[in-house]
């Protein structure tokens, strides 16, 4: 480990130290000021690990968690200005798995960042997604969309390198009026500037999650398009290998997808979490400080956290 690295470790210690090292429970705090789901500009996020905390502490949120993709890059500068602010902090990450040929994303929450495990499993991760972003650049460019690479790659801040951030620059260039329109002309199956993931196994990630001391959570369930027999099964699956929440709550879910996957959480006996998925003030239909109560009868994933009042 190089000495920088220790520090950087060092200073995250501490940091988790003044705000909880475990995630914290605040019995005063109701469920809708948990938001245990948002992103940061170490992932595809659109405000500094700083700044995503100062907005929530700003919007009223009491416990807050940052759950970057496949990276632990944030947490110490989010950890550092949560305890400043006397914000409950939980440090979390988001995993990208593969399952039955598509892409699902475990969150896991109360990571210890130092963990070894944890670490060599996202640094596989990034490894594949720097490849899988030349890639992208490759095919884009050879679908006549020029400089799509370096573009990207200077939307990201020299960072980890998402979709997001090619959809960002096509937009800025004028090649589609907004970012679904991007994903749906060149980053979906069959269009010009697709790559499959290669991503982690779903028990690999609860694995990593729980040996590093977190709790594992299928992030968003009824974002991805499984009918209910598939998804039942990848629930099914999830617990199995020792998985523990599912996001009830979540920014891109309806009012009845909460009761749907609440539903969900009391057949499999998981417990319930909840997330806005923020990724940054451009998003106006998500904001932080707003997500709704989980529904009655689920067992919030916070139930059990040891008790602290953030200072």
């Amino acid at each position: 480990m190089s000495l920088a690295h220790r520090g950087s470790l060092e200073r995250l210690d501490s940091a988790l130290g003044r705000v909880c090292r475990r995630p914290c429970y605040n019995p005063k705090v109701m469920s809708s000021h948990y938001d245990l789901h948002a992103h940061s500009t170490a992932s595809d996020g659109t405000l500094s690990p700083k700044q995503l905390m100062q907005r929530a502490h700003a919007a009223g949120v009491g416990v807050m968690a940052l759950t970057d993709h496949d990276t632990l890059d944030g947490l110490d500068e989010a950890a550092q200005t949560a305890a400043d602010l006397g914000l409950g902090f939980v440090p979390g990450v988001e995993v990208s798995v593969t399952w039955q040929h598509g892409t699902v994303h475990i969150v896991g929450l109360g990571v210890a960042p130092e963990n070894a495990t944890l670490r060599e499993g996202l640094t596989g991760l990034c490894e594949f997604r720097d490849w899988r972003a030349q890639e992208i650049g490759r095919r884009l460019e050879k679908a006549g969309v020029h400089g799509a690479f370096e573009g990207a790659q200077a939307l990201s801040n020299g960072r980890l390198i998402s979709r997001t951030h090619f959809a960002r620059y096509l937009v800025a260039q004028g090649h589609a009026p907004d970012m679904r329109g991007v994903f749906r002309r060149y980053l979906v199956q069959g269009k010009p500037g697709h790559v499959p993931g290669q991503w982690a196994e779903l028990a690999d990630a609860v694995q990593w999650i729980r040996a590093a001391g977190g709790q594992a959570v299928i992030a968003h369930p009824a974002r991805y398009p499984l009918n209910r027999v598939k998804l039942r099964r990848l629930i099914d699956e999830f617990a199995a290998a020792g998985g523990e929440g599912l996001e009830v709550v979540s920014g891109s879910h309806s009012r009845d997808d909460y009761f749907k996957m609440a539903r969900h959480a009391k057949d499999f006996g998981l417990l319930a979490s909840a997330g806005s998925d923020y990724h940054g003030p451009e998003q106006a239909w998500i904001e932080l400080g707003r997500l709704p109560e989980l529904p009655a009868g689920c067992v919030p994933i916070w139930r059990d956290w040891p008790q602290h009042l953030p200072m």
